[in-house]
């Protein structure tokens, strides 16, 4: 029987493009074998969410999110409930692409990102749990919520990162640390804070600096909690980020893995965002579901760091190899180890 891919996507996302592209990426994902169908999303509400449920219960082996970071997020809220769970692709076509950012998937064009899917490669990756809804890439509170429900989707359609800028610098002198209760592993943070920050990737709101550790499949999130209002504070802070991620050693950032959170205040309202979107008021609880989805990648592009159960495969591939050239005579062993050596090399030319 013929596979089958579904493809959902967000007619409105970025500036349309899905929509000139549409032919070719079905024609691409016919040739890998899949018979596939699109799907546009109405705005209704969970019209992606409920799609992804419906193709998924109809057997099919493959669902692509086509879309922003909010159409990903519906999918994957879609398909994370699920005992049997399809596997995900992503065809990037919103402002910030954090998720596809993450997963080295090309940014530019719906057809690139496309072939990548179509060629098969694939990780399991960790997802997010809030109550009873899913995220793939950022929860967090504070600053970043305000920053992100202030800007009308139209500008950031139109104008991407510079409306989250030019927001950005209006909201900063308003910022007012909350009397923040954090329960993670192994700790508690209690004391004021400006924002925190619940990564389940390196690429928060487009910079790749701000979790550089970050791995997809570890079942741990990275936990950042910004502990200063100060604007000059703040301004220090950001200048570090854009340094290579040194701010993670600042005395104002407590930086730490964790499987689970509890956030809570004292008597604050703390808003909680959710890859994006408003998630609901702090007191909340989450936890990371370890490889929960596969989804396709860019694997040759990965860091080495961001999957460990790659390297765990490679590594025993490795151990395979170094027993059978040991039965082997010895220029035929040294000529396997050599090539073995080279092949390594280019990998970290590459990362």
């Amino acid at each position: 029987m013929q596979k089958r891919c579904r493809i959902i996507y967000n007619p409105t996302s970025g500036r349309e493009a899905m929509r000139n592209d549409l032919v070719d990426i079905l024609t691409i994902m016919e040739r890998a074998g899949y018979e596939t169908s699109a799907y546009a999303t109405t705005p209704e509400p969970d019209s992606a969410k409920n799609e992804a449920v419906r193709a998924a219960k109809n057997g099919f082996a493959l669902i692509i999110a086509a879309g922003g970071d909010g159409t990903i997020n519906e999918v994957v809220n879609g398909l994370a409930p699920l005992k049997k769970r399809p596997k995900l692709g992503i065809i990037p076509a919103g402002t910030t692409n954090d998720y596809a950012r993450a997963l080295h998937i090309p940014l530019e064009s719906p057809v690139e990102a496309a072939r990548v899917i179509a060629r098969g490669q694939t990780i399991k990756i960790d997802i997010g749990q809030a109550g009873d809804r899913y995220f793939a890439n950022i929860a967090a509170g504070g600053l970043l919520t305000e920053l992100t429900y202030s800007v009308p989707s139209e500008l950031k359609s139109m104008f991407g990162y510079m409306a989250y800028l030019v927001k950005g610098a209006e909201l900063l002198p308003k910022i007012k640390p909350v009397d923040m209760h954090l329960e993670y592993d192994g700790g508690t943070y209690d004391g004021k804070a400006s924002m925190f920050f619940l990564a389940l990737t390196n690429s928060v709101g487009g910079f790749e600096q701000i979790a550089p550790d970050a791995s997809l499949d570890d079942g741990k999130f990275t936990l950042i909690v910004v502990k200063t209002g100060n604007l000059l504070d703040l301004m220090k802070l950001a200048v570090k980020v854009f340094a290579g991620g040194n701010h993670i050693d600042d005395p104002s950032i407590l930086y730490v893995k964790t499987a689970k959170l509890v956030a809570k205040t004292a008597s604050e309202r703390m808003m909680i965002n959710i890859d994006g979107e408003y998630g609901g008021d702090a007191p909340m609880t989450f936890r990371n579901l370890k490889q929960h989805l596969e989804i396709c990648a860019n694997t040759d592009q990965l860091p080495e760091t961001a999957v460990t159960a790659r390297t765990k495969v490679e590594q025993a591939t490795r151990d395979e190899l170094m027993h059978e050239i040991a039965d082997l005579d010895q220029d035929e062993a040294t000529r396997l180890q050599q090539e073995l050596d080279a092949k390594e090399q280019a990998q970290e030319k590459k990362n």
